[in-house]
């Protein structure tokens, strides 16, 4: 896989050589992680360049890769590493401004690796998908494992720092993302900043979470009550709405659809019951490597989606100063249609 991803993305690029300094792009083509590195592939040779930190660990992970693998020559500028090439592909809109001057005043010939990247990373191979439902599972499991410990008096911040525990626990290496947990009207801001409200009996909790197993991301957002307190009408029928939007994607959404058809599908929906502006993001996005990639499911991705592609479905509704509800599953496409990889329950949990 490592050797086919990287003639993949050098091919697509079309210089003589590919160059990667950037974290998840050299994670991708060779599946070591290292905070420093450059990778530098020209068709015949690839060559991982690194600091003394990672030589040995580097060594060992892609051995029998077809990487060769480099200690960096301390003190030497990326440019000089590259004087047997004329023409070099970098992702343009990943690159420094310095490094993007220092590779033209040096007259190198640039092409933009950015599009072949995002091409390759699009469709994940079954190693890729593999990973990624063992980090919906460690994150499956870390939810169910937290809902009978959530106590009234617990601050948001308690609550997320324990579901981060126990992913952890359950084989994950860290988080996909910062964990948001939202209390009663909190909920209503998509991306609240966790903090320190307390929880308290009829509270809405929303928690969106995810974790990274072997360098991959899952995401997944529920939405639950702390206690039933008899307040809660209008809150439980909007949220099967959310619920219904969200399982209609999963129904109808099939490969050679496009990311805008199925952003429609939980938004035309939504709208039915004019409920349509209080979806206010788009319905998902890819995820990998990283927790947002490409091709997505908004109402102006026209990228026809393929077997293969790991996503988010998350429909939502958010009224401002009261409350938010969304449910999110990481989802993949298999045999044409939608597969879930997290799969707890979505039915309205009362806790």
């Amino acid at each position: 896989m490592v050797k086919n991803a990287i003639n993949q993305v050098y091919k697509a690029a079309g210089a003589e050589a590919l160059v990667v300094v950037q974290e998840d792009l050299r994670f991708y083509l060779t599946g070591f992680h290292s905070t420093f590195g450059v990778l530098v592939a020209d068709g015949v040779k690839n060559v991982f360049y690194t600091d003394s930190r990672y030589l040995e660990a580097a060594e060992k992970a892609l051995k029998g890769k077809e990487i060769t693998v480099c200690e960096y020559p301390r003190g030497t500028r990326l440019v000089e590493l590259l004087k047997a090439y004329k023409s070099i592909a970098v992702p343009l809109d990943r690159i420094t401004a310095d490094d993007y001057i220092s590779f033209t005043d040096e007259g190198y010939i640039l092409y933009d690796s950015a599009s072949s990247f995002k091409t390759a990373m699009a469709v994940k191979t079954e190693d890729e998908i593999r990973d990624i439902s063992l980090a919906c599972k460690a994150a499956d499991k870390a939810y169910l494992d937290l809902l009978p410990q959530i106590k009234e008096g617990m601050s948001e911040n308690d609550v997320a720092a324990l579901l981060e525990y126990l992913m952890r626990k359950h084989g994950a290496s860290g988080v996909s993302f910062e964990t948001i947990c939202a209390f009663g009207a909190n909920a209503s801001v998509p991306h609240h900043l966790t903090g320190m409200a307390k929880l308290k009996l009829g509270d809405e909790i929303l928690l969106d979470f995810g974790c990274k197993v072997n360098g991959y991301c899952s995401d997944c957002t529920r939405t639950v009550l702390f206690g039933d307190d008899g307040k809660h009408g209008e809150f439980k029928q909007l949220y099967e709405k959310v619920l219904t939007a969200h399982m209609l994607v999963k129904e109808r959404f099939t490969a050679g659809m496009t990311g805008k058809q199925g952003d429609a599908i939980a938004r035309d929906y939504l709208k039915q019951h004019s409920l349509a502006q209080y979806f206010t993001h788009s319905l998902g996005h890819s995820l990998g490597i990283n927790i947002h990639e490409s091709p997505n499911l908004t109402p102006t991705d026209d990228t026809v989606f393929t077997d293969g592609m790991v996503f988010s479905d998350e429909p939502g509704i958010y009224i401002a100063g009261k409350l938010g509800i969304r449910i999110e599953d990481t989802v993949t496409l298999s045999g044409g249609k939608v597969v879930s990889l997290t799969d707890t329950d979505k039915k309205l949990t009362v806790l």
